[in-house]
């Protein structure tokens, strides 16, 4: 193979002087990888450049035991130690698809190219602009569907027990249904007074009108055994079922008398078994519309969280539906957090791009919560009041804190101090780019051990 014919064939090296190239091949091995081989593997010091004259490799990462195609390196990609590169060490491994030809220089011979070979050490330089800006994009894009998947994730949990509680009330319900005819026939053929009708009527829907009862274990339990008794007495089937509903709708023995006034001893069994039918289908038509509601509440709050229905433009946009809609989206996380909501009241409206803004109050939540993973304490409490011409949002949570030491770095790029997995993956730096060039606002921090609070700064009106 001509190697400086194959390096004149790259699109970046082609404007590069001949004697420029040569002296790269002169400093440089040339040497072929077997297909199946690898240029590098996980751990691998990155201490040279690689260019690739010939063949493909693709770049593998190994996740729980199986392998993960996350890219590849085409003939005559320039890749590899490049430089004011930082990397240290591979993290993946770079496997040849077809019997490939590397160009490989040795870093030790950096500091000559870049004080002797200027165009050359510009092309490299540029690669490297490049690759950061690739992997920068990439990181951003892989964040967003770390964040995505989290949120969707906590949505899928949030909507199971709502949506588990329509499917088996309304099987339940169904059930009851099948059963209310041979009930209605035994009741249709009792004759009774229009007085005895509407009293019964009068203190039935008296109490559905009033809806459930919430009791103790101990008040629900004594109250269904005085009922039981009453039922037993009175030769009622199916009387700790009855009983039980009748509680949960706050009949007591009085309204039971009531009820049973002048009816026949040998009707009792049918009517109070037919009430049991109707307080059964009331309490799980209830089940399903509450259940409904918060299935609707929840997509109300995804829709307004994402502004999927509007542009990406500013709007004055009260700054509480952002932060309840965002709390909404991370109750799964929040179950053992008390959340404290200190809202000033009569807030202006700001002007604010209302998506990004809830990435915001996403990442600062999120954060907050896995801080006070192992606190005894956890307190998380949202204070919103106006300053100025700013609308102030602290966030405060009873977390571990954050170090002296690494406070001046924690809007650096890629910069993070969580474990894989914990996180949104957005990034500090994330939140003060939306803030800072987005808003021309402003975050502050305040930590130390069992007490953090991030303050946003939004200006009301366009500056």
């Amino acid at each position: 193979m001509d190697t400086l014919a194959a390096l004149q064939q790259i699109e970046e090296l082609k404007d590069v002087p001949e004697e420029q190239l040569n002296w790269l091949i002169s400093k440089s091995d040339c040497y072929s990888v077997e297909e199946g081989k690898n240029l590098f593997a996980p751990g691998d010091p990155i201490n040279r450049l690689h260019i690739i004259l010939k063949g493909d490799f693709t770049l593998r990462l190994k996740r729980n035991n199986q392998f993960v195609s996350i890219g590849k390196f085409e003939q005559n990609t320039i890749t590899g130690m490049l430089p004011y590169s930082r990397a240290q060490s591979a993290q993946a491994y770079a496997e040849a698809l077809s019997d490939c030809r590397v160009l490989s220089l040795d870093e030790k011979y950096f500091k000559e190219m870049i004080h002797d070979q200027h165009e050359l050490t510009t092309v490299f330089v540029h690669a490297m602009s490049t690759r950061i800006r690739q992997f920068t994009k990439r990181e951003q894009q892989d964040d967003k569907m770390m964040a995505l998947g989290k949120l969707s994730a906590g949505l899928a949990h949030e909507l199971n027990n709502p949506s588990s509680a329509v499917v088996r009330s309304s099987q339940e319900l169904a059930k009851h249904l099948k059963i209310n005819p041979e009930k209605f026939k035994n009741v249709i053929k009792i004759k009774m007074s229009d007085k005895v009708i509407d009293n019964i009527s009068d203190v039935l829907f008296s109490k559905i009108n009033g809806g459930l009862k919430e009791l103790s274990l101990i008040e629900k339990s004594s109250l269904e055994d005085e009922l039981m008794d009453w039922l037993d007495d009175h030769s009622i089937e199916d009387s700790d079922e009855i009983a039980a509903n009748f509680v949960d709708y706050g009949l007591s023995e009085e309204d039971l008398d009531s009820m049973a006034g002048e009816i026949p001893e040998a009707h009792l069994n049918s009517i109070f078994s037919w009430l049991n039918q109707v307080l059964t289908t009331e309490k799980l038509v209830n089940e399903i519309q509450d259940a409904s509601q918060r299935i609707n509440d929840l997509v109300s709050s995804v829709k307004s969280y994402t502004h999927m229905d509007q542009a990406p433009e500013k709007t004055p946009t009260d700054i509480h539906i952002g932060l309840n809609n965002t709390l909404t989206m991370l109750n799964h996380k929040l179950k053992n957090v008390k959340v404290i909501k200190n809202y000033g009241e009569d807030l202006p409206l700001a002007s604010v791009l209302a998506s990004p803004l809830n990435q915001v109050w996403t990442n600062l939540i999120d954060n907050a919560i896995d801080a006070m993973e192992d606190q005894e304490v956890k307190e998380l409490t949202i204070t919103t009041k106006k300053e100025g011409d700013f609308l102030n949002v602290k966030l405060e949570d009873t977390g571990t804190g954050i170090p002296q030491d690494i406070q001046d770095k924690i809007f650096d790029p890629f910069f993070t101090t969580k474990a894989i997995g914990k996180g949104t993956g957005l990034g500090l730096e994330f939140v003060q780019q939306i803030i800072k060039v987005q808003h021309r606002g402003a975050v502050y921090l305040e930590s130390e051990p069992g007490h953090t609070i991030f303050t946003i700064c939004l200006p009301i009106e366009e500056v």
